[in-house]
């Protein structure tokens, strides 16, 4: 690495990396009127929800589904940005045995109704959970959980696939605590859209507001040291276009992961306990991204369809139905999202892709004509979720002035851009109450 130049860049606040938690905390803190800085090591903003262009088509990379309303639409309220999404309606169906079932229509009970006698005593569950009644036991899975009330694979296989869509991790890998409290208490997403230039027009809007605000991105960016002194970060090393840069900061925060963080030199400052916690706690979790396009409709659903038994595959989406322009004229664009067995820990990549690509010919014989855009194994250093939901670790860190953001700190139970989006709220928070103390 090149030495770092002279007279070191000074900023409030830098934050390292520019997915959903990192922006969303550099759009707070901008807003609060402070200096910041985002450096991010890839050419583009969004992280692992960004998008590319392949053949014509933008093809979204991984997360398509943007909530409607809470402290997502809030953060770009804040700089006044629009947010450019469109929703589809109905938002959410399951396609079961070649049939489309509605759920707003019937809601959970009409659903789980058709396939077990035992819906009654599912749902109630759910009301206790929603009216603060006791969870299960942190230990228990999603599947133990649901076998004590029926044996049902139909209804196993819906859960399985609930699990997989929101937390890409299977029903015996979510903890059934993690799952009721997303689906009883957090209300799950309901109301959601897909950007019609693609999930980075979000990401692009959302920058451009914070350099608006005097705020600075940078893309190109990668983080190469961390400096600490006295039990706080003092400034990083940080190359762009060739040249390593030295920053100082009053506060930092990271949204490139707990693990990645404490990979950096210099990083011994957080303490060897706290390294083993990043390597014992969290838990990485896969899925499979496949982007196809047909010139025949598949299904006729505007939304994000949740498959019953299935072998990997969980759900898929058909975004020209909202957002033509993502295509060229005379296509259907799709996404299906598939998750790995298992998903959290070591899997047979062709194998499961194989699985993958068979769910969906069974499932719909024109996906035989399919245009293949791309195939992405969301796993190891860029995995689907940074950890599954119920193993997250705690945003703070050893070091007073650092914390984190993103999907492997989420707050219990959480999931989606949503969830990293609050992370970003709750550590510009912190990070300007440790600036301010007085008003915080």
């Amino acid at each position: 690495m090149n030495a770092p130049t002279s007279n070191p860049a000074r900023y409030d606040a830098v934050i390292i990396g520019a997915g959903a938690g990192g922006l969303s905390a550099a759009a707070r803190l901008v807003a609060a009127g402070k200096k910041v800085l985002v450096a991010e090591r890839l050419d583009r903003v969004g992280g692992r929800a960004s998008s590319e262009q392949i053949d014509g088509f933008t093809v979204n990379i991984g997360a398509i589904a943007i909530e409607r309303g809470g402290v997502f639409e809030e953060t770009f309220d804040l700089l006044g940005v629009p947010l450019d999404i469109r929703e589809p309606s109905p938002a959410t169906v399951f396609f079961i045995d070649g049939r489309v079932i509605n759920v707003a229509k019937g809601g959970w009970g009409m659903l789980l109704g058709t396939f077990t006698k035992q819906a009654a005593k599912i749902g109630a569950k759910f009301s206790d959970a929603r009216a603060g009644g006791d969870l299960p036991e942190a230990k228990m899975s999603t599947a133990e959980w649901l076998s004590q009330y029926t044996g049902n694979e139909t209804v196993h296989a819906i859960f399985r696939n609930l699990c997989a869509a929101i937390f890409a991790a299977n029903a015996d890998e979510v903890p059934a605590r993690a799952f009721l409290t997303y689906f009883a208490i957090k209300g799950a997403f309901k109301r959601f859209g897909f950007c019609p230039r693609g999930t980075i027009g979000l990401w692009n809007d959302l920058a451009g507001g914070i350099r608006s605000r005097g705020g600075e991105v940078w893309t190109g960016a990668a983080v190469k040291a961390l400096h600490a002194q006295d039990g706080r970060v003092t400034a990083l090393d940080i190359d762009k276009d060739g040249v390593t840069q030295r920053v100082e900061a009053d506060v930092f925060i990271s949204n490139i992961g707990p693990a990645a963080t404490v990979a950096l030199p210099g990083a011994e400052a957080f303490g060897a306990e706290y390294i083993a916690q990043t390597r014992q706690l969290l838990k990485p979790a896969a899925n499979i991204v496949i982007n196809f396009a047909t010139q025949k409709r598949l299904i006729d659903v505007p939304g994000l369809v949740t498959f019953g038994k299935t072998r990997t595959l969980c759900n898929m989406g058909e975004l020209t139905a909202t957002c033509p322009e993502l295509a060229p004229a005379g296509w259907y664009q799709y996404v299906a999202y598939a998750v790995p067995r298992p998903a959290i820990g070591d899997f047979d990549e062709k194998a499961q892709i194989e699985d993958s690509l068979q769910d969906l010919r069974e499932q719909f014989p024109g996906f035989a004509d399919a245009k293949m855009l791309s195939i992405r194994v969301m796993r190891g250093e860029w995995p689907a979720q940074r950890s599954c939901a119920g193993f997250d670790m705690s945003q703070d860190t050893p070091l007073a002035n650092f914390w984190h953001v993103g999907d492997a700190v989420k707050d219990y139970g959480d999931g989606g851009t949503q969830a990293c989006a609050y992370t970003g709220r709750e550590a510009a928070k912190k990070a300007l109450g440790y600036m301010s103390p007085a008003i915080a």
